[in-house]
């Protein structure tokens, strides 16, 4: 069984087929789909799917905080379920591929006390950009 599916089921998720499908598409490393790449991975899994169920689970995920957001390009959010592992992000800035990465440090510690202008940081985000090996 799928990490995330595993966190579901522990969380009392009701795991009806059209949930469970959208939960299979989404596992794996480095995934970071969009809601239509989501949908269409789950037609082909579950013809009967509707549009409006995947952005639905999203939605649920997201808010269950099993799945983050993510917008790296400005445009479409993609959906990660690498939620409970603090990581970063590199993508490839021709062909959009997003990589988790996990640089050593910690930018939440890393920000020095006179750059918090008197912030209590929760939270960090960082997107490095580059170009993946396919496109070099």
């Amino acid at each position: 069984m799928s990490d995330l599916l595993e966190r579901l089921r522990a969380r009392g998720w009701r795991m009806t087929s059209q949930r469970r499908v959208v939960a299979e598409v989404l596992d794996g490393d480095h995934v970071h789909l969009t809601a239509d790449e989501v949908h269409a991975r789950a037609v082909a899994r579950l013809p009967e799917i509707s549009r409006a169920t995947v952005y639905n689970a999203l939605g649920e995920l997201v808010s269950l905080g099993e799945v983050i957001e993510v917008s790296t390009d400005g445009r479409a959010k993609r959906y990660d379920p690498n939620a409970h592992r603090p990581h970063q992000h590199l993508v490839c800035s021709r062909c959009g591929t997003i990589r988790d990465v996990q640089p050593a440090g910690d930018p939440l510690t890393d920000l020095p006390t006179d750059q918090r202008f008197g912030f209590t940081v929760s939270a960090v985000e960082v997107t490095y950009r580059g170009v993946c090996p396919s496109c070099a």
